[in-house]
């Protein structure tokens, strides 16, 4: 008796990308996703003619991207958010940059778990993404998602970061809106990220501000809120709001919805909506450049060769890192 033939699943092609997002396919979608993540040359090539016929449909979305300290409640603030985003009957894409191992290269993609009832949701799509060991722990792919996200029909994207380090100026690149997420009373040496990215955030949201905790929670909107006054306001005008909410019970989520949508109005009104998205696409374009440069030298056979026994003799002081790295790179000059 003879086996029954196993029936592979048929390779997707271009057109098959093309259509199902714009049809709005989740499942397209996914593998569309996935293809912009692979390092493979040829899904890299598909995923750069994808996002050609994705661009003119895309940029019509609000880009909205969420930061602050472990233990401020993103997920759930996510969820209560992203909820009364989608009661409006708008369509919400959660991009969820989680961190990656630096040894297994491998993420915990546990937001879908963390945000059930968003998961559950037929209008909002979550998508956890492994940053892969980038700068600052945003996915590479994390910016042509977003292309195909909108193309797909979502009105509203999400980015969330990792809270640490370099992820949030990354991201503040490549959104409308960065909403910083704090805590009342826990202590400067718990909110020491605040520092870098105050003067980045267009709004403070003092989460948990339920129960015993209200009065905290008031008292730090005012004294946030004097303190930004300290900083200019930013070329559109527009001066960070400081509010208070409790993702828990949903107080004060529409109120954080609303200074969104007061920011996006005022932005295409003053004219920076659109010098926005320009700068944005050519900061994007460099770092597409940078990143195919870094790549490409490092896959370089002759790299692939001479880098081990380079990198010992750096070691071993035989040679300055800075002359090495300049030998290597004659290497490849021709």
């Amino acid at each position: 008796m003879s086996a029954t033939p196993i029936k592979r699943k048929r390779q997707l092609q271009l057109s098959d990308y093309v259509e199902g997002i714009a049809a709005g396919s989740i499942p397209i979608l996914s593998q569309a996703i996935t293809l912009l993540e692979s390092t493979r040359p040829e899904h890299q090539e598909l995923a750069r003619q994808l996002l050609d016929h994705c661009l003119p449909a895309s940029g019509k979305a609000v880009r909205v991207g969420i930061t602050g300290v472990p233990g401020v409640g993103k997920s759930t603030f996510i969820e209560a958010l992203g909820t009364h985003i989608t009661d409006l009957n708008k369509k919400l894409a959660v991009l969820a940059i989680d961190p990656s191992s630096t040894r297994s290269k491998g993420s915990i993609l546990g937001d879908k778990t963390r945000m059930e009832e968003l998961a559950r949701n037929e209008n909002a799509f979550i998508r956890p993404s492994p940053s892969g060991g980038s700068l600052g722990g945003v996915s590479k792919a994390t910016r042509g998602t977003i292309i195909l996200c909108e193309a797909a029909g979502f009105d509203v994207i999400f980015v969330e970061t990792v809270g640490v380090g370099q992820s949030e100026i990354a991201v503040h690149g490549m959104v409308d809106f960065f909403l910083l997420l704090m805590l009342a009373g826990a202590g400067d040496e718990l909110q020491g990220i605040k520092r870098g990215i105050m003067e980045m955030a267009d709004a403070l949201v003092i989460n948990k501000a339920d129960g015993e905790n209200v009065k905290n929670a008031n008292r730090a909107r005012l004294e946030y809120q004097n303190a930004l006054h300290l900083f200019p306001p930013n070329e559109n005008k527009w001066y960070p709001k400081v509010e208070t909410c409790s993702a828990l019970d949903g107080r004060g989520i529409e109120k954080v919805w609303n200074l969104i949508e007061s920011h996006q109005k005022q932005l295409s009104e003053s004219g920076h909506f659109q010098s926005k998205r320009q700068q944005q696409a050519q900061e994007w374009m460099h770092e597409i450049i940078r990143d195919k440069v870094y790549t490409d030298f490092y896959n370089h056979p002759t790299i692939r060769e001479v880098l081990p026994a380079m990198e010992q003799r750096v070691i071993k002081g035989e040679i300055s890192y800075f002359s090495a790295a300049y030998k290597l790179l004659k290497l490849i000059e021709n």
